[in-house]
């Protein structure tokens, strides 16, 4: 019962939020300099015709008017015509999401599978050998910019070796995508049975998915340390060393499961930051998905493309951490409270 009110709590929370960050977008784009119907239109056409574009964007209203219709069109599921591609905001947030998730998702499971294991033998070893190259190893993971490692492997792995794709997108230009099932080019690859398109889907996302994946593995390595050694060295993992219980059995039930809900936290955050934040990649990369359409519209003001991309990577990002919060809650019930 009090797993239920929690969950409720935490779903109310995320009305509060999503409108406060779609304000907030909302105003930012319109105190911006410069006038996006001018950008679109060019130098051309006449002031008439400048005018009644300016009016059907609605950017002749006030600005509490402009918010009010928007948020009523948003109640109906219509997040507006992007000025650049002339399409619906939300065709173009669905033709471009799963090339996003699909990098940022293999990215992850690459930092995971680097992170926990480097930050778990630095807890069970801590200051020996190993564990001061794992630190080592998750600094330079912070300190290195994300766009400068991406343009590194493809020096070294285009480049010089030539054993890379070249930075083209998801595919080479004389291939066709599989037949769409969910968007995500392995996966679809996989269900058509397309060998060729799952091979060569896969050599591109690999340097833009180790590039990723080395930046989020960071801080995931240093937390999960940090977490394991406060569980080690608290009062309960000390008593069940004094009653002689199995190291495995310290370390697996006991330690590790109370350092499980800070670990992921740090995995959402680094997960939402990766969704929202991967712009330079996708750009270096040419991956067309939510980085580089962001990156557009915001150089070209098309306010209705920004808007919905930030209130779609927000709406992810608040269920990712609800997601986390009621699986915290479920192994830790004190956090209920």
């Amino acid at each position: 019962m009090r797993l239920v009110q929690y969950s409720l709590r935490r779903i109310l929370l995320l009305v509060p939020v999503l409108l406060a960050a779609l304000f907030i977008t909302f105003w930012l784009t319109r105190i911006v300099p410069g006038n996006p119907i001018d950008r679109v239109a060019g130098p051309y056409i006449s002031q008439e015709r400048r005018d009644e574009m300016k009016h059907e964007a609605r950017l002749d209203l006030p600005f509490y008017q402009q918010f009010a219709l928007y948020i009523g069109d948003l109640a109906r599921g219509d997040l507006g015509v992007s000025y650049t591609t002339a399409q619906p905001v939300s065709k173009d947030l669905a033709e471009r999401l799963p090339a996003t998730l699909e990098l940022v998702i293999l990215g992850m499971l690459f930092a995971l599978g680097i992170g926990l294991p480097i930050g778990f033998v630095g807890a069970l070893k801590k200051d020996a050998l190993s564990d001061q190259v794992g630190r080592v190893f998750a600094v330079l993971g912070v300190s290195l910019p994300i766009f400068w490692l991406a343009l590194v492997l493809l020096y070294v792995f285009f480049y010089q070796l030539g054993i890379a794709p070249a930075p083209l997108g998801r595919l080479p230009v004389v291939m066709s995508p599989p037949p769409t099932v969910t968007g995500l080019y392995l996966l679809d690859a996989l269900l058509a049975g397309d060998g060729e398109t799952f091979r060569a889907a896969n050599a591109a996302l690999l340097l833009p998915t180790v590039a990723v994946g080395l930046t989020a593995m960071a801080p995931i390595a240093r937390m999960t340390r940090t977490s394991m050694i406060d569980a080690l060295e608290s009062d309960y993992v000390r008593t069940a060393i004094v009653l002689g219980l199995p190291r495995w059995r310290i370390v697996l039930q006991h330690a590790f499961k109370n350092a499980v809900p800070p670990i992921l936290t740090i995995t959402a955050a680094v997960f939402g930051f990766l969704l929202g934040g991967e712009v330079l990649i996708e750009y270096i990369f040419s991956w067309p998905g939510l980085g580089q359409y962001a990156y557009n519209a915001i150089l070209a003001g098309d306010f209705p493309a920004v808007q919905g991309y930030i209130l779609l990577v927000t709406t992810v990002y608040v269920l990712i951490y609800l997601a986390v919060d009621l699986i915290s809650a479920t192994i830790d019930p004190r956090v209920q409270y």
